[in-house]
């Protein structure tokens, strides 16, 4: 019996986020060709499901004829009327039937299609959020980027129906229409000409205006979108302050606004339908009356009046539905460009051809580094200079603002220096490949980052071939056995979203696990016991020790106490470290850290 997951794998789509990226390089500021580069290898699909819409909508345009020989035979009956009113009716009977297996095959092949597409472009776009910078997203609301990954992605895949199925199925019924109608009386063929002039005047009065209240109304859900997931992460803040009613009226002018810019939408759209609709219909009457008056002077037979009618309302409604397609596409068009937002975006961390690292000895050297978050901001970091040992513990402290937690940052690699450099044993920062820098590390953030699975699920998060053994010391090294045997399914207990079901400090004691079980041979601890309480962070300062030996490690730390193992100690002080040593040298000196520790006696 096959899983969920076999039915879905089962499904022959195929995700080609190479394809997806090209698409948006290439064709930078043009959505038609984006969108059209992006069903490259699916244009088979889409010729086959317009040659399936073809057959199975042969019955519409095939049934106006057969109605107008019918009437015709009526009125001026041939000598064999019966059987060819049978032989009529026997042809769209037949081609009724044929509407059913084209309709499913016509189906398949656009579904196939578009949810490739639809597939392929949420896979990119999490793929290069994977590959932006950490500054990229400081200045993105993760709201905006949920918005664009599902509501523009889904924009697009309706737009793609519209443009590659209900577009060029218009067109055939237009040229279908068209061809029977030149056939049969050029007369009647050029009246039906007139329509083209008033659907691209209407068309052109209304397209800039509707592309405007488009892209607002996106900009508007996207930040409604962003303060959305902010009011759920700050609902216990909200309710511990009681500020409930505030934080509802907040949201409530936010809605208001998308509300706002939905209506003036919703109206230029309506207006621009009932022009269109109303231009259309008053064609349509005089159609009608043209083609009576060519029937009373004997140019066409009675039974004709009907065919053209009914070809004049085919191209009638087609040419309505272009025009009712349109605030679609508009919105569609504006959603590719959203999208490109993100795929076009160049603050990504480029590895390319940097050196690989197959070990690390864990040496850093800091050389004259400064740093700032934005040319116009002061320098956070000012001439950083300090030498770290492979396996040397060495704590940062400092007031809040110092640079703690930019020189963490940097130390990962989500930083690079502005000036000066980094040197991670003996290599500039600049020139090795972080990727593989980065699995020789390990990182306990100081807020905890838990997502909703078992608390195996958590320690062993990326981690493929990880045995019970290995857990078990990990567990037992970050305090963890205690609490495990609390729960009633233990490893296997499910933490909730964020972690929510845990406290503070089982979160925290959980992170510490996730790190320690990678056996890094760099360690970065940011305030890592803060939210423990004395007991277990004694437990788990005496674990630390014996694992960090011959580990370089890293700590910030407030709690000045629990740093007195470290082997050095870097006080940090307006970016710039104003002492650097030992626990003793610090204290024998009695400058900044003497202090720092007196007013936490």
């Amino acid at each position: 019996m096959k899983t969920g997951t076999d039915r879905k794998n089962s499904y022959p789509f195929r995700l080609n986020d190479d394809l997806v990226q090209d698409s948006y390089s290439r064709n930078q500021g043009s959505p038609v060709r984006t969108l059209l580069s992006l069903y490259r290898g699916n244009y088979g699909k889409l010729f086959l499901s317009t040659l399936c819409y073809i057959i199975k909508h042969s019955p519409v345009w095939a049934l106006p004829i057969i109605t107008a020989n019918i009437v015709n035979y009526v009125t001026n009956p041939p000598e064999n009327v019966r059987s060819l009113m049978m032989q009529n009716a026997v042809l769209i009977i037949v081609l009724i039937l044929i509407n059913i297996p084209a309709n499913y095959l016509h189906t398949r092949f656009k579904s196939l299609a578009t949810r490739s597409v639809e597939a392929g472009l949420r896979s990119s776009l999490v793929r290069k959020i994977q590959q932006l910078s950490i500054s990229f997203h400081k200045e993105i609301e993760s709201g905006r980027l949920q918005s664009k990954i599902m509501r523009d992605v889904e924009a697009v895949e309706t737009l793609s129906s519209q443009m590659f199925v209900s577009l060029l199925n218009i067109l055939i019924n237009i040229v279908v229409a068209l061809g029977v109608t030149v056939i049969k009386s050029r007369v009647v063929f050029c009246f039906f000409l007139l329509t083209i002039p008033v659907a691209a005047l209407t068309i052109f009065v209304f397209k800039q205006p509707m592309k405007r209240h488009n892209r607002s109304f996106r900009k508007e859900m996207e930040s409604t979108s962003a303060k959305v997931m902010e009011m759920v992460e700050m609902i216990p803040i909200t309710k511990a302050h009681a500020l409930e009613q505030k934080e509802s009226s907040r949201m409530s002018r936010q809605l208001i606004n998308v509300a706002a810019e939905g209506y003036r939408l919703d109206i230029i759209q309506s207006t621009f339908g009932s022009v269109s609709w109303a231009a259309f219909q008053i064609f349509q009457v005089i159609c009608l009356l043209f083609t009576a008056t060519l029937a009373l002077r004997g140019t066409i037979q009675a039974g004709d009046i009907v065919l053209y009618q009914s070809y004049f309302t085919t191209i009638v409604n087609q040419v309505s539905a272009v025009i009712t397609l349109l605030p679609t596409i508009t919105k569609g068009m504006e959603s590719v460009s959203s999208i490109g937002e993100i795929l076009n975006a160049n603050d990504i961390e480029d590895n390319r051809g940097k050196k690989k690292l197959s070990t690390l000895r864990g040496e850093y050297e800091f050389q004259d580094v400064q740093f700032s978050y934005a040319k116009d901001q002061k320098p956070i970091l000012k001439g950083i200079t300090m030498h770290v040992k492979p396996g040397e513990t060495i704590a940062f402290v400092g007031e809040s603002g110092a640079g703690k937690s930019t020189l963490l940052n940097m130390i990962i690699g989500f930083l690079m220096p502005e000036k000066g450099s980094l040197l991670i044993d003996g290599m500039d920062s600049r020139s090795i490949n972080l990727r593989s820098y980065r699995r020789f590390i390990a990182v306990v953030p100081q807020s905890t980052v838990l997502f909703s699975g078992s608390i195996r699920d958590n320690i062993t998060y990326g981690l493929e071939h990880v045995t019970e053994e290995e857990i078990q010391q990990a567990v037992r090294a970050a305090n963890l056995e205690e609490m495990l045997q609390k729960l009633p399914d233990g490893l296997d207990t499910m933490v909730g979203s964020h972690g929510d079901k845990l406290s503070g400090g089982q979160r925290q004691r959980i992170s510490i696990a996730r790190a320690l079980i990678r056996n890094p041979q760099v360690i970065l601890f940011d305030e890592a016991t803060s939210a423990l309480d004395s007991i277990s962070e004694k437990l788990i300062q005496d674990a630390l020790q014996n694992l960090t030996k011959g580990k370089t490690t890293f700590l910030v730390a407030h709690r000045l106490s629990t740093i007195r193992s470290a082997d050095k100690i870097a006080v940090l002080r307006d970016g710039m470290c104003v002492e650097f040593g030992t626990w003793d040298e610090l204290m024998q000196k009695k400058g900044i850290f003497y202090q720092m520790r007196s007013l936490q006696a």
